[in-house]
């Protein structure tokens, strides 16, 4: 007669079985399995595959056991199904996160959480998915500059700071047009403040006209005004915001910055050639490469354009396939323009005298432009005009597609985090058993021999012997470990 017992592990709460001297408990522990019902879906793998994370939901056995089912002996969660394939994956892996492509970002971040992986885990993964890393906001220390701060800087923390917003873009797109009305030839003339002083001659008499000066001009007054708003904007962001260093090394204010010195240099040109001290060509000459500096203000609605923000996030994200693209026309236009030229050199009418002459228009065939001031005239000159255009279409339409990519998936993501909807998600009910007959005779109440004999019922978490459990005839679930008898099997 031969007789296998079986003892409980101290430390898990399952079954370890001995045959003779061999032990196999220590095993049993490295290959013992457990089953997750995910929403009507199971899933099963090794307890050791899920302590290698014992900090999170599943790798923690004090977390998981109240959504342990003993009925089933299984652990139930109410989630998700498509994640918990990449959140098994996480612990199989050993720590690769990789969210399915069918599963919104939102509800796999959700996820996340719930299961506990972890900051690491979940910075990593936003780092993958081409998440900006968002700085911690620095306040000022006062309440009123806090206030103000958030007024200027944050157009979504209060309705007042919308409005302030809207003004802000309202006088951006009025400066912009301004700075291209002035342009029209009916107005270009008054406006040229480099212009010489017409002289006049009546019979004996010599005089000059009046000369016209910009603060009788109406779109001076509008863009003073305009500069007046931009400046006390940009003052009291910079008096009231919580770091100077970092003030300055912000993007968004130096494009704030140089809006405004145009305005500045152009009055002080005017000024000095008012009384005589500046040349008119060197006045003009600068007046011209400022007004060019002016249009720079339209990247001031980068500050309240979620467009243009995935405009400049695709350009980031896409610097290698833009220089890929770069090389590829680089390439192709020294080899297009130097053909085009040996195919031309020797007829007497050709536009191509030389290689750098041919640059434009090998510029202007590969990007499919095609403005027709050069063109070749021989038959070599045409075939390689031809090679041209085909190759120009595919260097552009190889790199693209990335580029367009890139711009769907922050265009995407953009519209997924704006969805600011609060939803409650539904709570996953641990088990709870039947309440004891008898102890509610006695106390009527839950005591702590209830919530011991609750934890006796979950303390074998996945043995493969149901035969602990058994039901009573008053339909009660309770533990064949309250008997004190171990369980022998004879053979």
């Amino acid at each position: 007669m031969m007789e296998t017992s079986q003892s409980e592990d101290p430390e898990e709460g399952t079954p370890a079985l001995c045959h003779g001297a061999y032990d196999t408990s220590s095993q049993k522990d490295c290959c013992e399995r457990v089953v997750i019902n995910i929403s009507g879906l199971r899933f099963e793998t090794q307890i050791k595959t899920l302590a290698q994370f014992p900090e999170t939901l599943l790798g923690d056995p004090h977390k998981r056991i109240h959504y342990f089912d003993p009925l089933r002996n299984e652990y139930y969660f109410d989630r998700n199904r498509p994640c918990f394939d990449a959140i098994l994956y996480y612990y199989q892996s050993g720590g690769r996160l990789r969210r399915p492509a069918n599963v919104p970002l939102d509800i796999f971040m959700d996820e996340l959480r719930f299961y506990q992986l972890g900051d690491e885990a979940l910075t990593k993964f936003r780092e993958d998915e081409g998440f900006i890393k968002e700085e911690e906001r620095l306040l000022p220390a006062g309440e009123f500059q806090r206030q103000v701060w958030l007024l200027f800087e944050y157009p979504e923390s209060s309705g007042a700071a919308r409005i302030i917003a809207i003004i802000s873009v309202m006088v951006i797109l009025i400066s912009i047009v301004i700075f291209c009305l002035e342009t029209l030839p009916e107005f270009r003339d008054e406006r040229d403040l480099s212009l010489p002083v017409q002289i006049h001659q009546r019979g004996n008499e010599t005089f000059q006209d009046h000369e016209k000066t910009p603060f009788d001009d109406p779109f001076f007054i509008v863009e003073t005004m305009c500069i007046c708003w931009f400046s006390f904007e940009l003052m009291v962001r910079f008096i009231v915001c919580p770091s100077k260093p970092a003030f300055f090394k912000d993007i968004m204010n130096m494009i704030d910055f140089v809006a405004i010195i145009p305005y500045f240099v152009t009055l002080g040109t005017e000024f000095a050639r008012q009384r005589g001290v500046g040349q008119p060509a060197m006045s003009l000459a600068i007046l011209r490469v400022i007004r060019l500096v002016r249009v720079f203000r339209i990247f001031k609605l980068s500050r309240h354009s979620k467009g243009l923000q995935i405009l400049g996030q695709t350009l980031k994200a896409s610097m290698r396939e833009l220089g890929l693209l770069i090389f590829f026309l680089f390439i192709g236009v020294i080899l297009f323009s130097s053909s085009v030229y040996f195919a031309e050199v020797d007829h007497a009418e050709t536009a191509f005298t030389s290689i750098p002459e041919a640059f434009w228009w090998a510029v202007v065939t590969m990007t499919t432009v095609g403005y027709g001031d050069m063109s070749p005239v021989t038959v070599g000159g045409k075939i390689v005009g031809s090679l041209c255009a085909i190759a120009g279409v595919l260097t552009i339409s190889l790199p693209v597609p990335v580029i367009v990519s890139n711009f769907s998936y922050f265009y995407h993501r953009e519209t997924e985090c704006e969805d600011q909807t609060q939803y409650t998600h539904v709570t996953t009910c641990p088990y709870v058993p039947p309440p004891s007959p008898k102890m509610q005779s006695i106390t009527g109440k839950s005591t702590e021999a209830e919530e011991d004999f609750m934890d006796s019922l979950c303390a074998p978490l996945q043995t493969d012997h149901m035969d602990s459990f058994y039901t009573t005839d008053s339909g009660n679930l309770q533990s064949s470990q309250q008997q004190q008898k171990p369980l022998v099997t004879q053979v």
